[in-house]
């Protein structure tokens, strides 16, 4: 893989893996990073690029966290300092960014892996369910069941299907 293809991943990917790291551990970044980093090591790339690189970040986060866990397991105040899934921002819809992410966290993480990898990764239900090891179908279920629990406890209206 050559420089050019691979700044391109980052660019396109990058802040999406970043959140998909980050709901398994608090240094994101480096997982993304060893994830690329072990994507220019491999001799002939995978031939499913981008679940494999989800499936790879996720196994370096979930690592890095049993890693956190035994560093800090006498650190109570560690779980007070777990990284936020929003960046602060204006939002004129009215939207609390720590209420959306305390709704999302309350999600099981089965469902909130396929949400963020959909909704902000952007992969399809094929490509989420290679990732995750599932079936297209079933991704769509818990993505659909998720995002109408989230709309629920947001008090969000659902959207009306047009013709």
């Amino acid at each position: 893989m050559g420089p050019d293809q691979l700044a391109e991943l980052v660019d396109r990917y990058g802040a999406a893996l970043v959140l998909y790291a980050r709901q398994w551990c608090d240094c994101p970044e480096d997982v993304v990073q060893t994830a690329m980093l072990k994507l220019v090591r491999v001799n002939t790339p995978p031939e499913n690029l981008i679940p494999w690189l989800y499936r790879v970040v996720r196994n370096g986060a979930i690592d890095a966290s049993r890693a956190a866990h035994r560093r800090h397991k006498y650190e109570a105040a560690a779980a007070d300092s777990a990284p936020k899934w929003f960046s602060p921002s204006y939002d004129p819809t009215g939207l609390d960014a720590r209420t959306a992410a305390a709704a999302l966290a309350d999600l099981p993480a089965e469902t909130r892996e396929i949400i963020v990898m959909h909704l902000w990764g952007g992969l399809t239900f094929e490509q989420v369910a290679q990732a995750v090891g599932s079936s297209a179908a079933t991704c769509y279920r818990r993505y659909a069941a998720g995002l109408d629990t989230l709309r629920a406890k947001l008090g969000a209206e659902t959207p009306t299907k047009t013709k």
